[in-house]
Order: C-alpha cells, then sequence, then structure tokens
C-alpha cells in the first residue's frame, strides 16, 4: 500500500508469507505513504475444529470456518484517515471463510464501537489468564459489510 508522500491517502498492498505445511497462512497488510510504513493488519484462517469462540453461541453457525484478525495498527499520523478501514477490508474483504474473530481489550470501548461499525457484535467476554485483561470476543460474518 503506497501513495506518493504526502499526495492522497496510502493504498493497502498485501504481503503473504506461507509458513511451514503443518501450519497456517499468515496473512499480513501493511500500508506505506511513500516509503513510510503508515499501518499494518494481520491474522490467519482458524484451525479448523478448534473455533475457541464457539462456546458463546447456541447454537453455533453450521458453517464455524473462522479467519482470526490478530492486530490492525495505525500510525498516529494515520489515524482519523480511513486507513483502519482499509486496511481492515484489504485483509479480510475476499477472505473464503464466513467469520471472522477477534478479542478487543474492554478498557477501550472506542476501538470496541470502531470494530461494531464495521459488522463486528460482542459475543462474550475471555480473560485467557488470570492476570490477562478481560477482553471483548467479536464476531463478524465475512459476507456483512
Amino acid at each position: 500500500m503506497r501513495s506518493q508522500a504526502g499526495s492522497q491517502r496510502p493504498r493497502p498492498r498485501l504481503h503473504q508469507r506461507e509458513p511451514p505445511r503443518d501450519r497456517r497462512l499468515l496473512l499480513c497488510v501493511i500500508a506505506y505513504d511513500g516509503e513510510e510504513p503508515a499501518g499494518y493488519a494481520y491474522g490467519a484462517p482458524a484451525v479448523d475444529g478448534r473455533e475457541w469462540w464457539r462456546e458463546y453461541l447456541s447454537p453455533a453457525p453450521a458453517d464455524t470456518a473462522t479467519f482470526s484478525l490478530s492486530e490492525l495498527m495505525v500510525r498516529p499520523k494515520w489515524r482519523g484517515t480511513g486507513l483502519s478501514a482499509q486496511l481492515h477490508t484489504e485483509l479480510v474483504g475476499h477472505r473464503p471463510e464466513p467469520l471472522a474473530v477477534l478479542l478487543i481489550d474492554t478498557t477501550h470501548p472506542r476501538v470496541q464501537a470502531l470494530y461494531e461499525s464495521w459488522g463486528y457484535r460482542k459475543i462474550g467476554e475471555r480473560q485467557p489468564f488470570a492476570d490477562s485483561p478481560v477482553y471483548a470476543v467479536m464476531l463478524r460474518g465475512l459476507s456483512e459489510t
């Protein structure tokens, strides 16, 4: 994702690295403004049969194939430009899985509201470890816009 410095919003460029055959495919989108990195997003398909979020839905959807969004970050200079939505769309917009899942620290309601504006809904809360934050479990159908 590159643009001429100062001319327009950076455009996403998808970088993919294929891990060993027995591992999941990690996907990453990096945005550049000229030569300067502006933000990134990455995630991977969930391992089939290990969709940990199922415990929050009863019944779970028939097709539980899921893309797990791990992280999305935009550097301060480019916040408020729509770059986060652009990175998100580039990463998950053409995925074959019907669902996407992510965790949001519950102490960041503005971040949760941003994901809700993109079609995610909170289906529960999770604290993976006793000393970790409490996270909102967010799920979205990828056919949603």
